[in-house]
């Protein structure tokens, strides 16, 4: 099908002012095409002339270069792997990753510290960019007399995990998102007192996610070896940055039986971060 091609000028001082639209009287740019389902065809950049299209079936970004021209593929890549770690956490049950026991459930605890010198602990940021965490996290929760004290009351705790920021250069936590909204409409207390009464810190929160946990069974009920999952999205600024996880473990009452332990981390644990990079 032939398309009409119009051009309109406007001669100045003796310089010719051209606009070229097709499909239209009435071109508002240099190159004017008109119509709603009307497209530009480029031939150097379909499949046959240029590796680096896609190909059918899929889409590949158009980018343009310092001189004007269209390319494809050679802009920087827009999906980038910070951090992927088999074994975050330290194993051992420690005070470094112990949760403390809140009644009623208010607040998070801090635990689970990075292992010292572990590559890429923290990972920086050069441009704006949407950034996916995904983690699975193990935990274990005993009678506080022993650590193999089996919890066999029946009563029911909660046990909530998630990931936060800080930056790392003043080891702040990260509260707001690229657009200044509150992370997860936060912030979240991320730091409680022994008590479980007071926040220390707050910090936007990350992959909340959770389980009941119930036993009877004093010889051989579970405690250990759990995990909880969860899949998160946030933007953030350029910069450096170090994740952290929180957790919760909250009961009916932190007294009689109810006085129990969690740790963050004894086992098999997997984090992974990654940069969409939109601009």
């Amino acid at each position: 099908m032939k398309k009409i091609i119009y051009i309109a000028s406007l001669l100045l001082s003796g310089t010719i002012f051209a606009q070229v639209g097709i499909n239209t009287t009435n071109p508002q740019q240099e190159l004017h095409v008109a119509g709603s389902t009307e497209g530009i065809k480029v031939e150097g950049l379909n499949t046959i002339n240029n590796v680096n299209n896609l190909g059918y079936g899929s889409s590949t970004r158009v980018y343009v270069d310092a001189d004007g021209d269209l390319t494809l593929a050679s802009s920087s890549r827009n999906v980038e792997i910070l951090f992927d770690s088999e074994n975050y956490l330290m194993d051992a049950p420690t005070p470094d990753n112990l949760v403390n026991q809140t009644g009623g459930g208010f607040g998070y605890t801090v635990a689970g510290v990075p292992l010292a010198g572990i590559a890429g602990s923290s990972f920086t940021l050069t441009k704006p960019a949407i950034i996916e965490v995904n983690y699975s996290v193990s935990w274990q929760v005993y009678k506080t007399a022993s650590a193999s004290g089996r919890i066999d009351d029946e009563h029911a705790r909660i046990i909530q995990t998630g990931i936060f920021f800080r930056d790392a250069a003043t080891m702040a936590p990260v509260i707001i998102d690229v657009d200044g909204n509150n992370i997860n409409d936060g912030p979240w207390c991320v730091d409680v007192n022994s008590g479980g009464t007071i926040c220390n810190e707050w910090g936007g929160m990350l992959g909340i996610n959770g389980q009941f946990y119930n036993n009877s069974n004093s010889k051989n009920g579970e405690y250990a070896n759990y995990h909880n999952t969860s899949s998160d999205y946030v933007k953030l600024n350029p910069g450096t940055y170090v994740a952290f996880f929180a957790a919760q473990l909250a009961v009916g009452d932190t007294g009689g039986t109810g006085a129990v332990k969690m740790h963050l981390g004894t086992g098999n644990d997997d984090l992974q971060i990654i940069a969409h990079y939109y601009d």
